[in-house]
């Protein structure tokens, strides 16, 4: 067995490339490369098989990919059988493999552009298939009887109870931080000690609620795609619906319901706790010590409003997280890829519905003077 090597040798009327060794797929070696670049700008008119050993399709292969090289049917007349192969290969290259067109730039562009309408709009297809399921699956969980008491506490553990040491710590740093900007900032017009209602009212009406959510996004969200995720991968989904089992009751009404009666508990903490973080900063920068503090929220008429505004918005919040989590975990395909994927969207998805909601929300209390 040797090697496949070659050689090109110029002379009338072009250059003759001549073929010797194997040709095979155990002794083409790297020849591959170096046979495209010696003909790249190198038109061959001859074949010389003196020396070719055995020929097979991944030799000719090699010589149809190199140059962009066509050898006529008489340049293998030395060797019909190789020259059968060579015409088979290249025949079915040419037709398989055709240089692909390039299309403008602006057809790619509104190709890109149309596909990802397609995309969305079918992504939000499935949500309200998703979710008419679930309003469905809901009504007929609710029945006193048909409740899973043990997976909704244990889903209430750890989607909220679990979920307390962050969300007050990250509330009590945010409202740390607006206290300082607000007494740096107000101080310097002589209005310091409105820096009360600054942290109040942003921490009660906007901050602790969001900022909760967006925690409970990336943490609980995250957590129902993955875990309902696995579940059908391992086809663990499919058996449940063999066996009679509604995945929707089982799986998605008590993380949904979890959410739903943890997220404005949740909210009340972070609220407590940026008020606690604001208070501290106040007393240290400012000097008002805790009983000014609460007193000055207390002796506020539109507290009570504002702790509303924020409490309401708890709840649709929640059921945003959950539902998104769970579409996301139910779409999960057989692969680890897949599963990735929807972790990622949900989080995405969660996060950005949070927020748009949360400026619906500030329009429409707006226009309703609250």
């Amino acid at each position: 067995m040797a090697a496949a090597d070659f050689q090109i040798e110029d002379g009338w009327p072009g250059p003759t490339l001549r073929l010797s060794g194997d040709w095979t797929a155990t002794e083409l070696g790297r020849i591959s490369r170096r046979l495209d670049e010696e003909l790249r700008d190198r038109p061959v008119h001859a074949v010389d098989l003196t020396d070719l050993g055995r020929f097979d399709t991944a030799g000719a292969l090699a010589i149809v990919q190199a140059g962009n090289c066509v050898l006529p049917a008489s340049a293998w007349a030395q060797r019909p059988g190789a020259g059968r192969t060579y015409a088979m290969v290249e025949r079915l290259e040419r037709e398989s493999a055709g240089p692909a067109r390039r299309s403008a730039g602006w057809v790619r562009t509104f190709s890109k552009v149309g596909r990802g309408v397609h995309d969305i709009l079918d992504e939000a297809s499935l949500s309200m298939a998703f979710l008419g399921r679930l309003v469905v699956a809901s009504g007929a969980a609710l029945r006193p009887g048909r409740i899973r008491w043990a997976a909704w506490f244990s889903q209430v553990e750890r989607a909220g109870l679990d979920s307390i040491p962050i969300v007050a710590s990250t509330n009590f740093f945010i409202g740390a931080v607006i206290a300082y900007l607000g007494a740096n900032l107000l101080t310097q017009f002589g209005a310091g000690v409105y820096t009360v209602q600054l942290v109040a009212v942003a921490t009660l009406r906007e901050l602790a609620v969001l900022i909760t959510a967006i925690l409970l996004a990336g943490r609980s969200s995250s957590s129902f795609a993955a875990e309902i995720g696995a579940m059908r991968m391992n086809q663990e989904v499919d058996a449940m619906q063999v066996m009679g089992v509604n995945p929707f009751q089982a799986l998605v009404i008590p993380r949904l319901a979890a959410m739903v009666l943890m997220l404005p508990l949740l909210t009340f903490i972070g609220m407590l706790g940026g008020l606690l973080g604001g208070m501290l900063v106040t007393w240290s920068e400012l000097s008002y010590g805790p009983f000014f503090f609460v007193q000055r929220i207390s002796e506020d008429p539109d507290m009570g409003t504002h702790l509303l505004v924020g409490m309401i918005k708890a709840p649709v919040f929640a059921v945003v997280i959950a539902t998104i989590g769970c579409r996301q975990g139910m779409a999960v395909s057989g692969d680890v890829e897949s599963l990735g994927r929807r972790v990622t969207a949900a989080v995405v998805q969660a996060i950005f519905a949070i927020i748009l909601l949360d400026a619906l929300f500030a329009l429409i209390f707006l226009e309703l003077d609250l």
